[in-house]
């Protein structure tokens, strides 16, 4: 079975610092584009970022681009999230998700998913 499982710190306060980690398992890591998706309360799931197989091409939506980081590392199998100057905006579940596909903004071009994971950043 494939899994991923997204782990982390799950609080910061404003200002703060948190990093994420996606294991995969069951896979070869290096044939899928990873995603984070987060969904806040009372919102939609969005994607956050994404990076590609091979040749690690990233994107950042406009609202974490200067303060979010994507990266991998195939010999791990895990893609890693460095969330900095956290807001409480940013208070949500996140997840992890692997695509075939490449890299994509589409959440429906993803094949497995992480189990989700609640960060908070307070005020």
């Amino acid at each position: 079975d494939v899994q991923l499982q997204a782990l982390g710190e799950a609080w910061s306060r404003r200002g703060g610092s948190l990093k994420l980690s996606c294991a995969a398992s069951g896979v070869k890591f290096d044939d899928y584009a990873i995603g984070w998706f987060r969904q806040a309360p009372g919102k939609k799931r969005e994607v956050i970022s994404c990076i590609n197989n091979g040749d690690g091409n990233t994107w950042y939506e406009g609202s974490v681009e200067d303060r979010f980081t994507i990266s991998r590392d195939n010999t791990k199998s895990t893609v890693y999230l460095q969330m900095n100057s956290l807001k409480p905006e940013d208070t949500a579940i996140y997840y992890c998700a692997a695509s075939t596909g490449g890299i994509s903004r589409n959440e429906y071009e993803y094949n497995y998913w992480g189990q989700g994971t609640l960060v908070t950043v307070s005020s």
